[in-house]
């Protein structure tokens, strides 16, 4: 890529959520801290959380209780360690936001808290009813904006890492306010890019969730770990011809219930918790009712609850709902689970440190081992500013990180785009990228969904495969987002095939129990390493 002279700072951040903010506040007093968003800088999947942040701080409740609930939805493959940081430093940093001008929702001059899917306990806090995430990232915005050593650059979207010996020295970006390509060089870069849950079809994500930092890091070499494990959120607004919008799994947590096209309430069928079993058994069960009755939805109802009480605590989504001409108060609101969260992502340790020198992760981005193989509900948010403020700290000092698995057969290399065939004439250039985005995207929702199985898995991998796209010469965001889509969808149907079990949010109808024989292991892969198991 041909670049404007090289320029330099102390530190570089790519992403604005509550990760990449956290971080940039803590990295402050120790220079120069440039973050780059890709898109406006409110524009993250943070902005759009609804249901709120986890913590273990109302009276009836301890650090021990929420660590259970997480490894126990995890489904055994949780790093004990990364949860009880998790855990234990959660409230403090709760706290810390608070001080910064975090306004959560109280009842009078107390914490007001919910419970939600597999939670022993009310312990989620939350903001403007439904819009914690939004609340969260003004609050952190401000105390950012106040720190003069942070930069914030938007409409900046980083291409590639620049890597020399195993070192990450900076990126390359497309500065899209002026459609010119930059390189900056840093001491250490933190990604923090948030999710990829627009590679699939059907999404509660925003359209920047291309997983781009997924693809960056492994186009660097750099290990990453257990893709397959995708969580599916069981409630996204079903209405033709419009996104598939969140609906809180707080409103389950306040007593709505779910039905499928018969009426008929089907969630105590499959287990003890009904409307408040984890995520991947919910989710699962929505499927096979609408395959059961032949349906695109179920219905989730909360025309039992009051009605008063639903507008005043979820507003946002009953303003969303009411455009779509659904009064979620009277009316049964047709839902089906969509892709939501990734709890794989890039290998870090509990200081948010990869297996490349000086290159860092914190947030959905990062697979810190926190979620296993399925997430907790409203933890996601505590990961990012646990796991941000601990990355920012590790990137001040001398950390060394250590620990990492071995690939065996091999070291990875560092390399550009998965590129093939040569590039095509230039009036269909813009179009194949767009093209394969969309063909990616539709067979990882069509093979490698909710419920697998290996002919499916094996389908997908193979077609991915034949999809080739070059380097785009010149570098456009959508162009580059099309390279990052393909690249993560095949890290993820290449690993859910290697994994020859059930667990969390990874099923298969052809192994549809746990791996027994011996202990849960996470899944790995690097560029030019064949997927392997540790």
């Amino acid at each position: 890529m041909v670049t404007r002279k090289d320029s330099k700072v102390d530190y570089i951040i790519l992403g604005g959520g509550i990760a990449g903010m956290r971080a940039a506040i803590e990295l402050a007093r120790g220079g120069h801290v440039l973050v780059l968003t890709k898109d406006e800088l409110y524009e993250s999947s943070t902005e759009y959380a609804q249901g709120g942040i986890a913590a273990a701080l109302s009276e009836d409740d301890e650090v021990t209780l929420h660590l259970h609930d997480t490894l126990l939805a995890g489904d055994g493959l949780c790093r004990e360690e990364a949860v009880r940081v998790l855990v234990e430093e959660g409230p403090r940093q709760i706290h810390q936001l608070i001080e910064w001008g975090m306004r959560f929702d109280r009842n009078g001059t107390k914490l007001a808290f919910t419970r939600e899917g597999a939670h022993s306990r009310s312990r989620v806090l939350h903001a403007h009813g439904d819009s914690t995430g939004s609340e969260i990232l003004r609050a952190l915005m401000a105390k950012a904006k106040s720190l003069p050593t942070i930069q914030l650059y938007p409409r900046a979207f980083a291409t590639e890492l620049l890597v020399e010996d195993g070192s990450v020295l900076g990126v390359t970006y497309l500065d899209e306010k002026t459609s010119t390509p930059r390189c900056t060089r840093a001491g250490a870069v933190l990604l923090a890019t948030g999710g990829l849950g627009h590679v699939y079809k059907e999404t509660t994500n925003p359209s920047v969730a291309c997983g781009d930092g997924v693809a960056m890091a492994y186009r660097a070499a750099a290990l990453i770990s257990d893709m397959e494990f995708v969580q599916f959120h069981p409630t996204a607004l079903f209405v033709q011809g419009a996104p598939r919008f969140l609906l809180s799994e707080a409103l389950r947590g306040e007593g709505a219930q779910l039905r499928n096209i018969l009426l008929e309430r089907f969630m105590p069928r499959y287990h003890e918790a009904a409307e408040l079993a984890p995520r991947d058994v919910v989710a699962r069960a929505i499927i096979r009712e609408m395959h059961k009755t032949r349906s695109e939805f179920v219905y989730l109802d909360m025309t039992s609850l009051d009605a008063e009480h639903v507008k005043k605590r979820f507003p946002r989504i009953y303003a969303t709902c009411l455009n779509h001409n659904i009064d979620i108060t009277a009316d049964l609101v047709p839902i089906r689970p969509a892709a939501h969260y990734s709890m794989g992502g890039v290998v870090t340790d509990l200081q948010g440190a990869t297996s490349l020198t000086q290159l860092f992760a914190a947030g959905e981005v990062a697979a810190t081992g926190v979620h296993g193989a399925n997430r907790l509900a409203s933890n996601s948010l505590l990961e990012g500013l646990v796991f941000g403020a601990r990355a920012a700290a590790a990137m001040l000092g001398k950390h060394v990180p250590k620990g990492f698995p071995s690939p065996p057969g091999g070291t990875p290399q560092a390399g550009p785009y998965a590129g093939a065939t040569a590039i095509p004439s230039e009036p269909s250039l813009a179009d194949s990228y767009q093209k394969a985005s969309e063909e990616a995207r539709a067979i990882l929702w069509d093979k490698v969904g909710i419920i697998r199985d290996g002919k499916h898995l094996s389908e997908a991998v193979k077609r991915l495969a034949e999809i080739h796209l070059q380097d785009p010469h010149p570098p456009t965001r959508l162009d580059c987002e099309s390279c990052n889509i393909l690249d993560v969808a095949r890290l993820i149907a290449r690993c859910a095939l290697a994994r020859e079990e059930s667990r969390g949010a990874h099923y298969r109808s052809d192994f549809p129990l746990k791996n027994e024989a011996k202990p849960p292991q996470h899944s790995y892969v690097s560029r030019g390493i064949p997927v392997f198991f540790d």
